[in-house]
């Protein structure tokens, strides 16, 4: 029998995971900025010109209609209520990137599972938990109401000047840190840094990718540099620096013949959990590394 949750809906339990020796771990990612992924809902729906060629859409929709594959309703929206638990259970201490089959602050998710979700971060203390969201004006009126754990970065999705605006609701999420994800940039873009602590910005990919322009990461950069935040260049996508096509892999994430792979560090004063059961830990500031 399915439980249901807030709304009504139903926490369905098509779960798969990858197992090892009868041990459940982590779903490793290619993602530049991340190591694991953790997808406690999956699907979602178009809110502005950055979710046009939507990859987790592109690789949802492939499986529509197969029998028993977690993807057989394609990219509807789905609760993953028997997912809830899987960071419990990698005991190694990584970064997981929530939610990158969808968005945890999607208005069809309820209030009450978005609880549960960052309930299981402050439980599994010993990772590092990314959220990036599209809806950043849910994202702030529920912000005052949930539990922000030190582990747990959020960050908005910004793809144009148009939707700058989320970094002002971002503003209002009381997390350790709090960043942005300029991918795939479709315009340059004049950012207001107070209080953000990463940028990432990077190209689209795929047979359908707008081209992005070299002056407009070189400009988010100088921004960044400025106002102390750390950059990190994911890739040009599937454009070159020259604006050629020539494929993800060919154009490469090297800016100006170099990486750059910001990404804040938070300092501690207490010893840094390694693993579960460790004391937990207590984040006391932030530096660039």
């Amino acid at each position: 029998m399915l439980d249901r949750g807030v709304e009504g809906l139903p926490f369905l339990r098509p779960a798969v995971y990858i197992r090892s020796v009868g041990v459940e771990v982590a779903q490793l990612s290619s993602i530049e900025w991340t190591e694991a992924t953790w997808n406690p809902v999956t699907g979602c729906s178009k809110v502005s010109p950055g979710c046009a060629h939507c990859y987790a859409e592109t690789f949802a929709e492939r499986f529509r209609g197969v029998p028993g594959h977690p993807y057989e309703r394609g990219f509807d929206l789905q609760l993953r209520e028997e997912r809830l638990q899987q960071p419990l259970k990698w005991t190694q201490p990584r970064m997981i990137f929530v939610n990158s089959m969808s968005d945890l602050f999607h208005e069809d998710v309820p209030g009450q599972f978005i609880e549960s979700v960052l309930g299981i971060m402050a439980e599994a203390h010993w990772h590092t938990f990314q959220i990036l969201t599209k809806r950043s004006e849910r994202l702030a009126h529920l912000a005052p109401r949930l539990s922000w754990p030190d582990n747990v970065w959020m960050g908005v999705s910004v793809e144009n000047q148009r939707w700058a605006n989320r970094v002002d609701d971002l503003r209002k999420v009381p997390a350790r840190v709090r960043f942005l994800s300029c991918e795939p940039l479709l315009g340059p873009l004049s950012l207001d840094l107070r209080d953000i602590h990463w940028v990432i910005v990077g190209g689209e990919s795929g047979p359908r990718a707008r081209p992005m322009k070299a002056e407009w990461v070189r400009d988010i950069r100088r921004q960044c540099e400025e106002a102390g935040v750390a950059f990190f260049f994911k890739q040009w996508g599937a454009h070159n620096e020259a604006g050629q096509r020539v494929g993800k892999h060919r154009a490469g994430r090297l800016l100006d013949r170099r990486l750059w792979n910001g990404i804040p560090v938070i300092a501690r004063t207490e010893a840094v959990a390694q693993t579960r059961g460790s004391p937990r830990r207590r984040a006391v500031g932030i530096r660039l590394a």
